[in-house]
């Protein structure tokens, strides 16, 4: 070899070692700058959110918890498809907190976890991205924000049409005037649901760690409508779909409002249809005075989803299934009016005569996928996230408020400085639960 050869040889071999190295450096790094995160509460929709947050490059989905532990495997099997690294599985969440590695809980969680699982991450200095509404009662919520800021943590409410383009605008074009001064916002909740039936208490089934699953609920035999999806429709743990569902169009109805306290708040309904176990209304309605304006939220889980399709569209074979679905909001203006839907329904305004003067045609706009980046980049930022905590709070309060009214039968008045209601004490003491040792909310977070 002549000494031409051997220099062009050791520079190539020189160039090639400092791009292996460049290399391997950049894919520690890579790791290194990957946010890892431990989802708790698998079923549902913490089983979707884990993929969500999955198919992301710079996340790492280390713990999978859950008490029921025959989850485990397929969700595990799922993760691992996507990622190509299998996560561990904990029925017991806490041992993902005492993971100092772990920068984030993810909560699919019943709602009556909501708010302890939060402020415990919070303390142990996790951020949460916690799913809707915040939390079980009026107190939890308000403890939730003072975690939050106590710790410094991210706490993002799984509230997406924060993070949804079309919503955003079609508050813009509120917020500057275009539907002139607004008097009355209407929340439709109609959907077919389907009956939970009757179920007998039974034996906890093997694999399900059910003292965990109640956690702060009060103690009750094992029952399948006590478990799983089912618990929507108990006060013990959730407060129905106004608090499930509804809360989504409510948000957006607060949104407009733009004001965070009702002064009043009136409700009526009952279980018309479903002669099941459930305890929360299928039909219910509920009246909200703010300063100047009302809302209104009406719900029907019996009722075939209602179709609107708005009217230049209606023989428009180009956009041929674009409904306002049976969850929406309609805004009612001096000037205009407008039917606003989530996720990709879109939203259009009408004039008096009601011809449509302004359309945003649906598209699925990824919304869930827009917030969840959203919250990774606020990890990184430490910025608000867009459905930050407290704000989200304030449109929680409305359907505990709602829920609170039906539960009491009478007109309650709002007391701004405590968030719960003047002369009424068989209303405050709905705003807060009793606790089961030790799986108790404390008072000073």
């Amino acid at each position: 070899m002549n000494r031409r050869d051997f220099i062009k040889r050791s520079t190539a071999g020189a160039a090639l070692a400092l791009a292996a190295g460049a290399a391997k450096r950049a894919r520690a790094d890579d790791a290194n700058d990957r946010v890892i995160l431990a989802v708790m509460g698998i079923r549902g929709r913490g089983d979707f959110l884990a993929q969500e947050f999955a198919q992301r490059k710079d996340v790492e989905i280390r713990y999978l918890a859950d008490p029921d532990s025959r989850l485990f495997e397929g969700r595990a099997k799922t993760i691992e498809k996507i990622t190509g690294k299998r996560p561990q599985c904990i029925q017991d969440f806490r041992r993902a907190l005492d993971d100092k590695e772990v920068d984030a809980i993810v909560m699919g969680t019943p709602d009556h976890w909501h708010a302890l699982g939060t402020i415990l991450a919070c303390q142990a200095g996790k951020d949460v991205y916690v799913e809707k509404p915040t939390s079980h009662n009026i107190w939890e919520s308000r403890k939730m924000i003072e975690a939050a800021r106590k710790y410094k943590r991210v706490v993002q409410v799984g509230a997406q049409n924060r993070s949804n383009d079309n919503v955003v605008e079609a508050i813009e074009y509120i917020r500057n005037g275009g539907l002139g001064d607004v008097h009355l916002v209407r929340v439709l909740n109609s959907k077919e649901r389907e009956t939970i039936g009757k179920q007998p208490d039974k034996p906890v089934p093997d694999g399900v760690d059910y003292d965990m699953w109640l956690g702060p609920a009060p103690m009750r035999p094992f029952n399948e409508n006590h478990f799983h999806y089912a618990w929507h429709w108990f006060w013990a743990y959730s407060g129905g779909d106004l608090i499930n569902d509804g809360v989504h169009q409510m948000d957006i109805a607060r949104w407009v409002v733009n004001q965070k306290y009702p002064k009043t708040a009136v409700s009526s309904g009952g279980i018309y249809y479903f002669q099941d176990d459930q305890e929360t209304p299928d039909t219910h309605a509920v009246n909200w005075e703010f300063d100047g304006l009302m809302m209104v939220f009406e719900q029907a889980l019996w009722a075939p989803y209602l179709k609107k399709t708005p009217l230049e569209l209606r023989d428009n074979d180009a956009i041929p299934n674009w409904p306002f679905n049976g969850t929406r909001v309609e805004v009612y203006g001096t000037k205009q009016m407008m039917c606003l839907g989530r996720h990709g329904d879109g939203w259009q305004a009408f004039d008096a005569d009601a011809k449509p003067v302004f359309t945003k045609p649906g598209q699925f706009s990824p919304s869930n996928t827009a917030h969840g980046g959203n919250f990774i980049d606020c990890i990184r930022s430490r910025k608000q996230p867009a459905a930050d905590i407290e704000e989200l709070h304030y449109s929680t309060l409305l359907c505990h408020y709602g829920n609170i009214a039906y539960r009491t039968g009478r007109k309650l008045h709002i007391d701004v400085a405590t968030e719960g209601f003047k002369d009424d004490a068989d209303a405050n003491a709905l705003v807060k639960r009793s606790y089961r040792t030790p799986w108790t909310v404390p008072e000073q977070v």
